[in-house]
């Protein structure tokens, strides 16, 4: 503690703004040096003029007490002139050492001082030798996800922020802060730019603009991504310099589009390793519905493998006696000739001629309606606000929380509710009334804070696509593009090297679905990768197995399987 309050106050005494306040402090305390002086002469001569004789000692010992309004009254003087000399003492006194001596302090010392223990917890730079971390922009919903998964997977961060203020904000809410401007090359060559393993920012358009047209000038190869609400700025972001442009809004219509059980029964890619293709397929009015995945037997019909189901929100994986519900949504793991064999099969079901209902008319419901228009689904967006209304026969203006408005946008045929406004109260509010009003209908839901996710299932939805988290694990993919895939809302798709205790042991012998909840979706050798291996199937040394699980699956195979450190999936 005393080392480092001597180095702080080393540090202020040779900057150049310490400098300057020296020499400020130095010139008071010179000026009262000089006034308690002349008081103490002064106060002799009028002693002597009554009388009195005192030391020097004594004369300054009289000037301190009276300045400092102390007067303890044991030495005073006796004629008008000595008591007309105490009271300008007495008032010099209160203006410099009450007055100006705590102004001067506070404001030339201790509040420089305090300035730099606050820049400590908010430097302007990253230590030297930092290499192979993350550097954000602009906290928000998104950044916040992101940093979470980056502690989660072992990855250092940094988050540059303008204000110092909410640099230490943020410090103390355990957020690794940098303080510096988004537009200076110094700072970004102070974090350690060269070095870093990527770079997000998720601030307005034209704040991304500026930030990847600043690193691109330091790094030519580093990735930059960033996020877009405007689509003519895609173009323009790419010209900064970013080798990303998520358009998130974008993201999460297509998703609502791929969940609504009111589009077709087909399958829809959500992510790719490789020749592996792990799509989602609604079950909706399909001979699947009643019976369980053993009955189905949709792998020998197609090929694909079921991984998994989304229950409400929730994955579970895919088991002999899993069942087929109404509102199931199949998580399929297979190639794409497997998958075009699925889509002959279920091509003709689940072909609804009532329009999906889409509550809002902001990015997030426009996006959902350009995507249903791609797949030819009808719909209806409700929308309160006349400048967002683009189509009359499309839109229905008014209040999602007037019932008069929703059964005019169809909401007693509709097989699926889509609500999309950004502030979430509202979402919970509106997922309550829909599922009142049609307690058999599909409602999907956005989350702008993924704190936000269970409570909307609570509420009702079937399922939930938080804004954060679509947006966190589209950067977790770019950064772990090798060896991790964030495939859906908390789903992860990710490679390993072959445990030592499964070698010569088949699929079905691991019981890794058993013990974990992780499915092999694949296995890669120096032959090739076999998508979607048979059950039976024996495992061989010296090769990679991919597997698909929610993200506590993940860790239960990891943590189960890492003391040996045999898989090499592990966190950087």
């Amino acid at each position: 503690m005393l080392k480092s309050f001597t180095a702080q106050i080393v540090s202020l005494i040779r900057s150049r703004r310490g400098i300057r306040n020296l020499r400020v402090l130095a010139r008071f305390f010179f000026a009262l040096a000089v006034m308690i002086s002349v008081y103490s002469v002064g106060f002799h001569l009028l002693m002597l003029r009554e009388g009195q004789e005192h030391t020097w000692i004594t004369g300054f010992y009289w000037t301190l007490t009276v300045m400092s309004t102390l007067g303890f009254g044991d030495i005073t003087f006796h004629t008008d002139l000595g008591r007309m000399f105490s009271i300008v003492v007495l008032l010099s006194g209160m203006i410099f050492l009450l007055v100006l001596l705590p102004f001067t302090f506070i404001e030339f010392f201790y509040e420089p001082w305090m300035e730099a223990q606050a820049a400590a917890r908010a430097p302007n730079e990253l230590p030297v030798g930092t290499r192979g971390h993350v550097l954000l922009t602009q906290y928000g919903s998104v950044t916040s996800a992101l940093i979470r998964r980056l502690e989660r997977h072992g990855y250092r961060y940094a988050l540059l922020v303008p204000e110092l203020e909410e640099a230490l904000r943020l410090h103390d809410l355990g957020v690794n802060t940098v303080v510096g401007n988004l537009d200076d090359p110094e700072i970004w060559k102070h974090m350690r730019v060269e070095e870093a393993a990527l770079v997000a920012s998720t601030g307005t358009d034209f704040a991304n603009s500026n930030v990847a047209f600043t690193v691109r000038g330091l790094v030519e190869k580093l990735p930059i991504i960033t996020t877009a609400s405007d689509e003519a700025s895609i173009d323009i972001l790419k010209l900064a310099g970013s080798t990303a442009v998520l358009r998130l809004e974008e993201m999460i219509g297509q998703s609502f589009a791929r969940r609504t059980v009111g589009g077709d029964a087909m399958s829809h890619a959500i992510g790719q390793f490789g020749d592996l293709v792990i799509a989602e397929a609604t079950a909706h009015r399909t001979p699947l519905v009643g019976k369980t995945l053993l009955e189905n037997r949709l792998r020998e019909k197609t090929g694909v493998t079921v991984v998994g189901v989304w229950e409400r929100g929730r994955f579970e994986p895919g088991r002999p006696e899993t069942m087929i519900q109404d509102n199931t949504v199949l998580v399929l793991a297979g190639s794409r000739e497997h998958m075009g064999r699925y889509d002959e099969l279920f091509c003709i079901y689940n072909v609804s001629n009532a329009p999906v209902v889409i509550l809002g008319g902001g990015r997030v419901g426009r996006a959902t309606a350009r995507a249903f228009e791609r797949r030819e689904v009808d719909y209806r967006i409700v929308e309160i606000l006349p400048e967002r209304i683009r189509d009359s026969e499309k839109y229905i203006r008014g209040s999602a929380a007037d019932l008069s408005v929703l059964e005019a946008a169809g909401i007693r045929e509709t097989p699926t509710v889509i609500i999309t406004p950004h502030e979430d109260d509202l979402n919970v509010y509106l997922t309550i009334y829909c599922r009142q009003l049609r307690p058999d209908v599909q409602i999907l839901s956005r989350a702008t804070h993924e704190r936000n996710v269970a409570t909307l299932h609570r509420a009702g939805a079937d399922s939930v696509l938080s804004y954060a988290s679509m947006g966190a694990n589209t950067v977790m993919n770019f950064l772990q593009r090798n060896k991790i895939l964030m495939v859906a809302e908390g789903l992860d798709l990710f490679e390993v090297q072959i445990p030592a205790e499964f070698v010569g042991k088949t699929i079905a012998e691991t019981s890794i679905r058993e013990n974990t909840g992780c499915s092999i979706v694949a296995i890669r050798t120096a032959g090739g990768v076999e998508v979607v291996p048979d059950p039976f199937k024996v495992l061989p040394a010296d090769a990679e197995i991919v597997l698909i699980g929610t993200i506590e699956a993940e860790d239960r195979f990891l943590e189960r399987y890492r003391e040996s450190g045999e898989t090499n999936g592990e966190r950087k």
